[in-house]
């Protein structure tokens, strides 16, 4: 398990009946996640008061229900990182805050290798993993296909500091990208990929992760340097385990690279229980 354990700006304060109980800064938010199945033992005032609260509709879908008022948007830090947090209409901030498990990981191979390092992050969302490759140096390359997450990407960065790095930002599709890199032999030092479970391809074909991310991962082999330092794979696939991206970076990137590979669980620690709350699985391959 890799567990995010130096946040100061973000805290899981507590879990139960399917809710989690977090701090964002100075902003205190109720949200449901699967993985708590387990009873609320105790629901202090901290829950009853929180400034937001979403809950999941029957029909699907959900709402927040702010009760108390917040800025439209808002900061948090972590390390010299800085990100900009809103509610969305999917019960999402804008931030994994478990992530920066890899983003201290990444900023300290990039910081460490010697070397310029060129980073594409794909399926990039707001970009929490760009930031973190720029800081300690990278060139990046950030891929989405949601306009709006690539703006919020972008202020992110600027947010942080760091907006006359050598960052590009690319509102297009990943496989299509992907493709084009390869025709034109442009090649990455390290690969950041954050799949979704679901989805479809530019000309409407169904991306399905458990029969499409081995044969696109191989696809990203294609555009990996000669020496490359790093590919890590996140996911929030129920039911894949961590295994299951291990042994795919074995037949792919090790076997090529040789180098060493770690995969697991990644999580938040609980405040009040000293538990770990589990928030999705990690494959890391590194030379």
């Amino acid at each position: 398990m890799y567990v995010a354990h130096d946040w100061k700006d973000y805290e899981l304060l507590d879990t139960g009946d399917g809710d989690k109980l977090e701090r964002w800064g100075d902003i205190f938010l109720r949200r449901p996640d699967p993985q708590i199945i387990w009873p609320l033992k105790n629901e202090t005032d901290t829950w009853r008061k929180v400034h937001g609260h979403y809950t999941r509709s029957s029909a699907g879908g959900g709402q927040w229900d702010m009760k108390k008022p917040i800025p439209e948007r808002w900061s948090i830090s972590y390390d010299k990182l800085k990100f900009h947090i809103k509610p969305t209409s999917f019960k999402h901030t804008g931030l994994f805050p478990e992530q920066a498990v890899n983003w201290r990981w990444m900023m300290d191979k990039i910081a460490d290798a010697g070397r310029p390092i060129k980073v594409l992050n794909l399926f990039a969302y707001t970009g929490g993993a760009t930031v973190a490759a720029a800081y300690a140096g990278a060139d990046v390359v950030h891929v989405d296909a949601a306009k709006g997450m690539v703006q919020w990407a972008k202020e992110n960065l600027q947010l942080s500091g760091l907006a006359n790095r050598p960052v590009r930002y690319i509102t297009d599709d990943v496989f299509k990208f992907v493709q084009r890199e390869q025709r034109r032999g442009n090649k990455y030092d390290a690969i950041i990929m954050d799949p979704p479970s679901y989805g479809r391809g530019p000309g409407g074909e169904m991306w399905k992760l458990e029969s499409s991310l081995y044969p696109f991962l191989e696809s990203c082999m294609e555009i990996m340097s000669d020496k490359p330092l790093f590919m890590l794979i996140n996911s929030y696939t129920t039911g894949i385990s961590p295994t299951v991206l291990s042994n795919m970076l074995t037949m792919t990137m090790a076997r090529k690279y040789s180098g060493n590979i770690s995969s697991g669980e990644i999580g938040l620690p609980i405040t009040s229980s000293g538990l770990t709350l589990p928030c999705g699985i990690l494959g890391r391959w590194e030379a």
